[in-house]
C-alpha cells in the first residue's frame, strides 16, 4: 500500500475548481494508478471519501466508500437517524449532481482535509449524480441520507469548496470536544445549547 499525503485546508489547491478529466485519460496508467493510492489514502486515513484535490491534484476524480467497520462505533438508532448504511468502494469522475429534495438535514461532519475537527453542516437530504466509472463507462447514483451528504461533500472539493465554508460556525469543535461533549446529543440540542451569535459580537 502506497499512501498519498493529504492536503489541509489553507493550500491554494483545495480552493481552485478542478479541471474534467477525458476518456484517454481515465484509461491512461497514470490515472489507473492515482485511483489506486486515492482508495489506499482513503482507507488508511481512516476517511468515507476523498477527492483528488484532496492529494494535491486539481482533477474531477473522487474515490467513496463507507464500510460496516467505519459504522461500528453507532447504535442502530444512531444510523437510522443519520439514514446511513454500508457504500461499496467506487469511483466518480466529472460528476454533475443534481438536488433531488427541498429538505435539508444538519449533521457533524469531518474532513480529512481539516485534520483534527468536527462541524454541523446542512446538506441536501436527496441528490442524484451523474458521472462517469473508472473505466470511463457513465454511471449514475441516487442517493439520500449520509450517502448524499457524502457525495455533496466530495463533490464540493472540485469546486474548491470545503465543509468548514458551509458550517454552523459556532458548532466548530476538535473531534476530542466532539466526542466528551457533543456526539450523543441530536443536532437541534447541540444548537440550542451554544445559541446565536451574540448580538454584541456581530
Amino acid at each position: 500500500m502506497v499512501t498519498l499525503k493529504i492536503v489541509q485546508v489553507g493550500d491554494p489547491v483545495l480552493r481552485q475548481r478542478a479541471r474534467a478529466l477525458t476518456r484517454d485519460e481515465i484509461g491512461s496508467p497514470a490515472i489507473q494508478e492515482l485511483i489506486v493510492r486515492m482508495r489506499d489514502t482513503m482507507r488508511d486515513a481512516p476517511g468515507v471519501g476523498l477527492a483528488a484535490p484532496q492529494i494535491g491534484e486539481s482533477l474531477q476524480l473522487v474515490v467513496i466508500e463507507d464500510p460496516p467497520q467505519l459504522q461500528a462505533g453507532l447504535s442502530p438508532a444512531q444510523l437510522a437517524e443519520r439514514e446511513r448504511a454500508a457504500v461499496a468502494f467506487h469511483v466518480l469522475i466529472n460528476p454533475v449532481l443534481t438536488i433531488e429534495t427541498d429538505q435539508q438535514i444538519a449533521a457533524y461532519e469531518g474532513c480529512l482535509s481539516f485534520a483534527g475537527f468536527s462541524m454541523i453542516v446542512p446538506r441536501w437530504r436527496r441528490v442524484r449524480v451523474e458521472a462517469l466509472d473508472e473505466h470511463g463507462e457513465p454511471v449514475v447514483k441516487t442517493a439520500s441520507g449520509w450517502y448524499a451528504r457524502i457525495l455533496q461533500h466530495e463533490i464540493d472539493h472540485l469546486r474548491g469548496v470545503v465543509c468548514c465554508d458551509r458550517m454552523e460556525p459556532r458548532t466548530l469543535t476538535t473531534q476530542d470536544n466532539h466526542l466528551r461533549y457533543w456526539r450523543t446529543m441530536p443536532v437541534d440540542a447541540v444548537l440550542a445549547a451554544l445559541g446565536p451569535m451574540p448580538a454584541d459580537a456581530q
